[in-house]
């Protein structure tokens, strides 16, 4: 890789701990100087604005925390089991989160909501992404009779992304892991109701 590349990738790779710690609001040009110890006239050698830095850093965020759900589905054998890994990546949220700051496309959603449409369209193609593979899953459980034949795998995704963020947020807000750590018992719980026999 040459240096200019790694140079940009060090700035993605900072500015994308600070977007997802400090919000697009909260994050200056400066902070992003002084965290990733390269002059101003350095960063627009790669970057354009701040715009372009803060999508570059989403995307990069993001791919990394798909890569972890990818990894922890990867090592699971039944659609149950597939479906809970994404849980499980996350089931440590305030101590050890597979990306600094929390889930970056609920803290993407929330602050470009209606402040920066380009932001929101990546975090609703983060959201897609990943009701996607969910649906994929449960049909593919469908198929292989694990799961009852009228299952809507829509609604399911739904639902298990729902209950996903939203302990990720009650967690983080609480400082504590006891609601990731409910919602995953709950939807456990829910997915033995959809199977035909017990895994």
């Amino acid at each position: 890789m040459k240096k200019g590349d790694r140079t940009r990738e060090h700035i993605i790779m900072k500015s994308a701990e600070i977007f997802n710690q400090r919000g697009y609001a909260g994050t200056s040009l400066n902070d992003i100087i002084a965290d990733t110890g390269i002059k101003k006239g350095g960063i627009y050698r790669h970057f354009a604005s701040k715009d372009e830095i803060a999508l570059e850093a989403y995307n990069y965020a993001a791919s990394l925390v798909c890569g972890k759900f990818s990894e922890a589905v990867d090592q699971e054998q039944s659609a149950s089991g597939r479906l809970i890994a994404f849980f499980l990546v996350y089931e440590d949220v305030v101590n050890n989160p597979p990306f600094i700051g929390g889930c970056p496309m609920q803290n993407n959603a929330v602050e470009s909501d209606d402040t920066h449409p380009a932001l929101r369209d990546r975090a609703q193609q983060g959201l897609h992404t990943i009701l996607d593979m969910m649906k994929s899953i449960i049909c593919e459980g469908i198929q292989t009779g694990e799961f009852k034949e009228d299952l809507n795998p829509d609604a399911l995704a739904s639902f298990a992304f729902s209950l996903l963020e939203g302990g990720i947020l009650l967690s983080k807000l609480e400082g504590n892991n006891r609601h990731m750590q409910m919602n995953t018992a709950s939807f456990s719980s829910f997915l033995q109701q959809c199977c035909l026999k017990a895994h």
